[in-house]
């Protein structure tokens, strides 16, 4: 399946309210709806799906290594 292309105003449509919660982090755009951690409305009392979170990460208790969790499936790439 090929990448869907989205901006940062389409990304934060993607806030889990009605239907899937998207994340983007380093210009990638995954899916984390299946994720137990991000069902619902917030990640942790700290993200909202629908952000760029790459500036956050540094801060998490966790690395890249998240994006690998079977719950997380890659969708796009985020643009501008």
């Amino acid at each position: 399946m090929a990448d869907l292309i989205f901006t940062s105003a389409q990304l934060r449509r993607y806030d889990g309210d009605d239907g899937p919660a998207y994340i983007a982090y380093k210009g990638i755009v995954y899916d984390v709806s299946q994720c137990t951690k991000w069902r619902g409305t917030m990640h942790e009392g700290q993200h909202f799906p629908g952000q760029d979170l790459t500036t956050e990460l540094p801060e998490a208790p966790h690395g890249e290594e998240v994006f690998r969790h079977p719950c997380v499936r890659r969708v796009g790439i985020l643009i501008g």
